[in-house]
């Protein structure tokens, strides 16, 4: 059998390399286009007023509301876009306008321990798809046998 020539070799070793970088980079283009590090924001269980409030911040475009979806143990509960009056994040330096607040109203629910969480919604190829990127942490609030909220 005859042995390849080294030249040959080296040319496969460097088309495997440039083939790397080129799936690589297609990957990190296709990633920050579908899923881009950009939205910022919080959210807790406000038990007094048993609400979902927060606030959320798209970092590439600082001046455009996000729309935002609510999640209670998995299920859908309601959807709106990011626009009341947060003075407290100006302050803290999250952002350079206050209106980057959502608030939730939450449906009756069983007592129990539950867990809420909001997503921002980013829209990509010109409308063509849509991720959900989670905002701040899973909430978990508790409901007592008499409606009450408290965080467990």
């Amino acid at each position: 059998m005859k042995k390849p020539s080294s030249r040959l070799v080296n040319i496969l070793i460097a088309k495997s390399i440039l083939e790397t970088i080129l799936v690589g980079a297609i990957a990190v283009v296709i990633h920050l286009t579908a899923f881009p590090p950009v939205f910022q924001g919080w959210g807790e269980a406000v038990v007094e007023t048993q609400t979902i409030h927060g606030w959320v911040v798209n970092y590439a475009k600082p001046w455009d509301r996000v729309e935002v979806q609510l999640y209670i143990d998995g299920r859908f509960r309601g959807r709106e876009i990011a626009t009341h009056n947060r003075p407290d994040i100006v302050a803290a330096g999250w952002s350079k306008d206050a209106y980057h607040g959502y608030g939730f109203t939450t449906p009756k629910m069983e007592p129990g321990i539950h867990e809420a969480r909001v997503y921002a919604i980013h829209g990509s190829g010109e409308g063509e798809r849509y991720t959900l990127q989670m905002v701040g942490v899973p909430i978990k609030f508790q409901i007592d046998n008499d409606g009450t909220w408290r965080k467990p």
